[in-house]
């Protein structure tokens, strides 16, 4: 294990079929009807057609906070996948409860063939920017998934996966400064195929999963930091925006956790460096 990748935290490790995490997860989530749109298999279908045989589904989390990770899961799903097979309740992440997620976290996660969560920190997302970062964290999850996808259907507008450089963009170094090789992104095996797609966590079954593995993942973490930073409630708004984190900065100033660079901290009147 290199510096770059988030140090014993199992959370981020390979995740294989059936593999059950440590969280008690509750047993009676709230009645009612799924809301939302239902994701569909239709371009994994596609994919298998084509003659792709693991076909995963990229989605982000942590990308709009003022702390924590920015996250990015990765979901495996298995060949010939049909819907009956597709969990109830999943949809995009950001459409369902957190009590919900949490309840259907280990059902997607025993859909799924293979996932896995990166992470890049705030620090990360300070020096290097966001679209690195996020390619960064990307890298991360897919060194970590136990099956190399062979095509990736990922959220968003264009295609952060293999679009790169062999060095993080936007990083500048200080004058003098070596380039050691922790600053490279991780080693990973690339799908053939990336196919961005605009509102892909909404549609799509496999990013939808990656999107609420990587946000119960994310959320987890961050309400572990709670208990050292308590002032600003991490538990209740997991590093987003609040009138209480918003209090909290002006009380406190920034934590080691907070992203140093973004627009917010021009109104904090003292800050930790």
């Amino acid at each position: 294990m290199t510096t770059t990748v988030p140090p014993a935290n199992p959370l981020s490790e390979p995740r294989a079929p059936g593999r059950r995490g440590a969280a008690t997860v509750s047993k009676s989530p709230r009645s009612g009807p799924p809301g939302g749109v239902r994701p569909t298999l239709v371009q994994e279908r596609r994919l298998w057609r084509s003659g792709h045989e693991w076909v995963a589904g990229i989605d982000e989390v942590g990308r709009g906070a003022w702390a924590g990770p920015l996250s990015v899961g990765v979901a495996v799903v298995r060949p010939g996948a049909r819907m009956p097979s597709v969990p109830k309740w999943l949809r995009d992440s950001k459409m369902l409860p957190e009590e919900r997620r949490e309840a259907i976290f280990e059902e997607v996660a025993a859909w799924c063939a293979a996932w896995a969560v990166g992470h890049a920190s705030a620090a990360e997302c300070d020096r290097w920017g966001m679209t690195a970062a996020q390619r960064l964290a990307t890298y991360r999850a897919l060194a970590c998934v136990a099956i190399a996808p062979d095509a990736v259907v990922l959220d968003g507008p264009y295609d952060f996966v293999k679009d790169r450089t062999p060095q993080l963009p936007g990083l500048a170094l200080e004058p003098g400064e070596p380039n050691p090789a922790w600053l490279s992104l991780p080693q990973v095996v690339l799908p053939r195929i990336v196919l961005p797609m605009i509102d892909a966590d909404q549609h799509c079954a496999a990013v939808s999963a990656a999107s609420v593995l990587a946000k119960v993942v994310r959320d987890r973490l961050m309400r572990a930091e709670a208990e050292h930073f308590p002032a600003y409630e991490f538990e209740r708004n997991k590093g987003y925006p609040s009138p209480t984190h918003k209090f909290a900065l002006r009380g406190y100033g920034l934590s080691v956790i907070h992203r140093r660079s973004w627009a917010f901290v021009a109104g904090v009147p003292w800050r930790v460096t």
